[in-house]
This record gives structure tokens, C-alpha cells and sequence, in this order.
């Protein structure tokens, strides 16, 4: 028997309201049942679950719809192969679940599903499944990805990272079902920060999972394990000149592309404090890079590679998923300050974009790019075909950012109640029999936890508790 759930806000701006209104309603549209099992698909016209959002989704959703926020995991872990390869999506067809190992379509899943185990009530059983998928899944990337010989893991294919149509890909194949490399391509293989990650994400999670059993021998072996990706990484991929990270093609050449991904690396945590630092200062905040009219392009605004194309492209416009995954990304280092300034921002995007979701922005202008469901081209302003809205990614965004400024957020055994300034509003969240509210003037705020006041006075900050209500600490986030 899963917890108790449920969410609620009201807020004195009507157009923040809207925002929320309309990404509840449109995240309702994007549950599926998949043979049984309900999931909550990417939206959009995607109609899959992918490895690279939808963990990472579900698990955003979970004080909505616990089940699927579950299965939304729990899928991919039911369809890994034997070899240890999970599926990068799956889709059901016909009523037919069918999982696809042609890509890797990124890895949001070892901390979301980590989550999963604190919102379902600390389940055992759920910790041991997940234990044992992130081992098998470790042991197959070393087996079948690291082909550069220097403790780097290599993408064979576009698909492997979900950068579709980025340039820096050159002529790489979009998918790739072969566990052998590619041959015959410009750049892949190529020596990946991302999927290199992906072994950090496994090692990270597995270490914190031994802490949990209490297995402190065992959680120092996979931290260690950890950190030997990290050193390769930095070792091999960091450009210290540059502050930043640059993947290697099959000679072992640097991409010499100013992309957005050690952002990525800063979601799975696999690179250093200072490392993540000078990203941020000398990359992410400059106006001519990353800091563009509505920041988080994928690739630096005044790099070559650079390309404002409104359909589907992590070649320049700013994505929904980015956005999603930066929360996390800059939490892990401490950037509450900067999560709070994305969130007003992207908010004041979705307002003035005229209340759609759609998977990128331009970063110039901040308008949401219209892309038809049926071309999956870019739409004349007098066209009447329907375009992309429902977009999964920035639909959970939004509600992902209100709840950072705004609401209440269940993290690890932790109760997140953030206090920012603005409009007057009450936020309130149910779990597992507890209560949590955040009821706000604009200038002053209380946080209440199963009733008690834990904290009343100026906005600005996040009242950190565990799970009922003991204060564990106190954050300045604005």
C-alpha cells in the first residue's frame, strides 16, 4: 500500500496561478496506461517513457500520483536486459509493453529512484531491486564502453546522450543497438562526460544505498569507485584553461564545443566544487554564453556550433529538460540563490509565451518555439496545425520551480519548505499521514509541519525538517 498524496496551491497572481493550473491539468494528460501499469509519458507528442526524463518525472510528480511517479522507475528496471543494458525507452504498442536498447537517451534515474524509496515509505524491497539494477548496469557500461582505454565511458550514438541533432555529433548515427563500437564515423566513439556519469550516478547512489543498510565498509568501496570516475574525468575531459568540460572524439581530439553539459555533470554530481564553480562563474552566468534574455541554451550562444533552430535540436535553444535538470544541478553545490532567479525567470517565460509548454525557447527573445504535431516542423503564425504543448519537461518545471519558491518538496527523508518573496499564496502538500504548508504574505512566511508552526518570519529562505518537522536546518535561497 503506497502513501497518502496530494498538492495543492492558491495563489494571489493570477498568472502564476494559471502557470500551475494549466501544468496540473496537462501533466493529467500525459498518464498512461501502460499494460496495467499507469506511467506518466514525456508528452508532447512523445508518448514513451525515456531513461533520460521520465524517472526524473515521475519521481517530480510523485506527491501527485505516487503509482506512476513508481512505475516511472520501476518499468526500466522490470525490462533490463541480462546483460545489464536498461532499455533508453519504452513504449506500449498495441497494449503491448516493448522496451528499446537502441540508445542510452540519457541516465536521470539513480537519484530519482533513490528518492522513490524515502516516498514509499522506506520499502526494502524496493532498495535491494534498485541496488542490484545499478551493479548490473555499472558492470555492463565498463564491459561494453570503455573503448578509450583511459577510464572514460564513450556514447556510440546521438541518442546515447539525447542530444538529437546537436552538431558536435558530426555524422554520428542517431541510434546504435550493437554493443561493439561503430566504425566508419567522425567523432564516435567519443569519450563522454555524460556517459561517464552515468557510472558516478550508479557508484554515488550504490555508496548512499550502503549507508542506508548500514554497510559502511561496503559504501566506502563505491565511493572510492566513484571517485576514480571522477579523476578520470577531470583528468582527462577538463579543460582548466577553458573551466569547463570538452568530450574527446575516436583520436582522442577535444570536441571543441562550448555545450552546456557540465551543467549535465553537476546533476549527477561527478565533478568537484571548484570545478563546478568556475563553470557557473565564468560560463553559465555570462551574458553572451549561457546567461542569454532566458538563460540555459545548449550550447554557448557566441560558440560556432551554435544553432537557434525551433524544432528539436541541443545544438543552441533552450530546453524544458534543462531547465528541469538544473534544479538538481545546482542544489548539489549549493546555487539555491541561482535555482530561485531560473525559476522567476522561466515562470515570467511560460507567462509571456502565452501559457504553453513546449519543449525550447529561444534564448534571445524567450518564446516558446512552435513546433507542428504533425511536421515536427516550425509553424507559420497562420498556420492551423496543431503545435507541441504538453511538453512533460516543462510542464514539471514549472510546478518544479513553484514549489522551489513557493511550496513544499519531500527530499531523502527531508521536508523542503521554501519561503520565497513575491505574491501572497499558500502552498500545501500531504504524505504518508503528514501535513505540510507554506502560508505566505509576500513579505513574511510560516512554514507548518502536522500543524506546528516551525517557522514564521521574513521571506528568503528554506526551512529544511525531517520528515516530522524536527528543524534540521535553514537556507538563504533569494
Amino acid at each position: 500500500m503506497l502513501p497518502n498524496v496530494s498538492v495543492s496551491f492558491a495563489c494571489a497572481d493570477p498568472d502564476i496561478q494559471r502557470v500551475f493550473d494549466a501544468a496540473e491539468e496537462k501533466c493529467r494528460l500525459n498518464l498512461k496506461d501502460f499494460a496495467g501499469d499507469r506511467v506518466l509519458v514525456e508528452g508532447g507528442g512523445y508518448e514513451k517513457i525515456w531513461l533520460e526524463t521520465q524517472p526524473m518525472g515521475g519521481e517530480m510528480y510523485a506527491l501527485r500520483d505516487l503509482e506512476a511517479a513508481r512505475n516511472n522507475s520501476l518499468l526500466f528496471m522490470r525490462h533490463q536486459r541480462a546483460d545489464g543494458r536498461l532499455p533508453g525507452s519504452i513504449q506500449c504498442a498495441g497494449g503491448v509493453v516493448e522496451p528499446q536498447f537502441n540508445k542510452f537517451q540519457g541516465f536521470c534515474f539513480p537519484a530519482p529512484a533513490l528518492n522513490l524509496y524515502y516516498l514509499t515509505g522506506r520499502d526494502g524491497d524496493w532498495l535491494d531491486a534498485l541496488a542490484d539494477c545499478l551493479r548490473r548496469f555499472d558492470d555492463y557500461l565498463w564491459k561494453t564502453r570503455a573503448v578509450s582505454g583511459d577510464g572514460l565511458l564513450s556514447a556510440f550514438c546521438v541518442y546515447d546522450t539525447g542530444e538529437d541533432n546537436a552538431v558536435r555529433f558530426g555524422d554520428a548515427p542517431c541510434w546504435w543497438t550493437d554493443d561493439a563500437p561503430p566504425e566508419g564515423f567522425g567523432v564516435v566513439p567519443m569519450a563522454s562526460m555524460d556517459v561517464t556519469s552515468y557510472s558516478f550516478a550508479c557508484r554515488d547512489a550504490l555508496a548512499q544505498i550502503s549507508r542506508i543498510r548500514g554497510a559502511e565498509d561496503d559504501a566506502r568501496r563505491w565511493d572510492a569507485r566513484a571517485r576514480q570516475v571522477a579523476d578520470a574525468l577531470r583528468v582527462r575531459l577538463w579543460d582548466d584553461a577553458r573551466g569547463a568540460l570538452f568530450d574527446r572524439d575516436k583520436r582522442g581530439r577535444s570536441v571543441d564545443v562550448l555545450c552546456h553539459n557540465t551543467l549535465r555533470c553537476m546533476y549527477w554530481g561527478s565533478v568537484s566544487r571548484d570545478m563546478a564553480g568556475r563553470f557557473v562563474r565564468e560560463h553559465l552566468l555570462n551574458p553572451a554564453e549561457f546567461w542569454t534574455e532566458l538563460p540555459l541554451p545548449s550550447v554557448a550562444a557566441n560558440d560556432p556550433a551554435f544553432r537557434n533552430a525551433p524544432e528539436n535540436n541541443w545544438s543552441g535553444q533552450c530546453e524544458g529538460l534543462t531547465f528541469q535538470r538544473a534544479m538538481q544541478a545546482l542544489e548539489n553545490y549549493g546555487y539555491e540563490k541561482l535555482v530561485t532567479r531560473l525559476g522567476r525567470r522561466f515562470l515570467q517565460a511560460i507567462v509571456e509565451g502565452g501559457f504553453v509548454f513546449t519543449q525550447q525557447f529561444d534564448p534571445f527573445t524567450a518564446a516558446p518555439s512552435r513546433v507542428g504535431l504533425i511536421s515536427h516542423a516550425p509553424l507559420a503564425p497562420d498556420s492551423d496545425e496543431p503545435f507541441q504543448d504538453a511538453y512533460g519537461p516543462t510542464l514539471l518545471s514549472a510546478l518544479g520551480y513553484i514549489e522551489r519558491l513557493w511550496g513544499v518538496g519531500l527530499r531523502r527523508g527531508e521536508a523542503w519548505f521554501s519561503l520565497c518573496g513575491g505574491p501572497a499564496c499558500e502552498y500545501c502538500a500531504e504524505w504518508n499521514g503528514h501535513s505540510y504548508a507554506v502560508k505566505s504574505d509576500g513579505r513574511r512566511a510560516e512554514a507548518i509541519a502536522d500543524g506546528r508552526r516551525v517557522y514564521a518570519g521574513p521571506c528568503g529562505v528554506r526551512i529544511v525538517t525531517d520528515e516530522g518537522g524536527k528543524l534540521l536546518r535553514t537556507l538563504e535561497i533569494e
